[in-house]
């Protein structure tokens, strides 16, 4: 049974780095304003071993908007986003996160599925390589896509 690829988030540097046999894959991301923590409501983005849960989004164009986990039809543009400023968007493809260590990042008020804790897609003007969002891991649109398609359900995630 071939082995599963490891993805490590590291909030430090603010990158995201997938490793698969001998291949590894680095990339800017940005993670939560509010820094480390795994509390409800925190808006920062928890740390421990996690796994990818969900994969949503196959199939849909770049830059699709996702609302409650569903495409809206829409695809982001400067003219969208001046409709709705201050939004924060959730772009292209998500792979949502499960915690896999209870009192830590899963259960309770720390359970990071129940969060809605994603690595998701943003727009092309937020930076990367900051810490800007509500606790989600914000990836480029060309990173995403690539590592959407390169993890499985069950893909062990590590943010540290």
């Amino acid at each position: 049974m071939p082995s599963l690829p490891d993805i490590r988030i590291d909030l430090a540097t603010q990158t995201l780095r997938l490793r698969h046999g001998a291949v590894e894959r680095c990339c800017e991301v940005s993670t939560g304003a509010n820094g480390p923590g795994e509390c409800r409501g925190s808006g920062c983005t928890p740390r421990g071993r996690h796994r990818v849960r969900l994969k949503i989004g196959a199939g849909c164009p770049p830059g699709a908007v996702f609302r409650g986990r569903r495409w809206t039809g829409e695809v982001y543009s400067a003219r969208l986003a001046a409709a709705a400023p201050g939004r924060d968007w959730i772009l292209t493809r998500i792979l949502w996160l499960t915690g896999t260590e209870s009192g830590r990042n899963r259960g309770g008020d720390v359970d990071s599925l129940r969060r809605f804790i994603y690595i998701h897609g943003c727009p092309p003007t937020e930076p990367m390589g900051v810490p800007r969002s509500h606790g989600c891991i914000r990836m480029r649109d060309d990173d995403l896509l690539a590592l959407f398609d390169s993890v499985l359900v069950g893909t062990p995630v590590d943010i540290c």
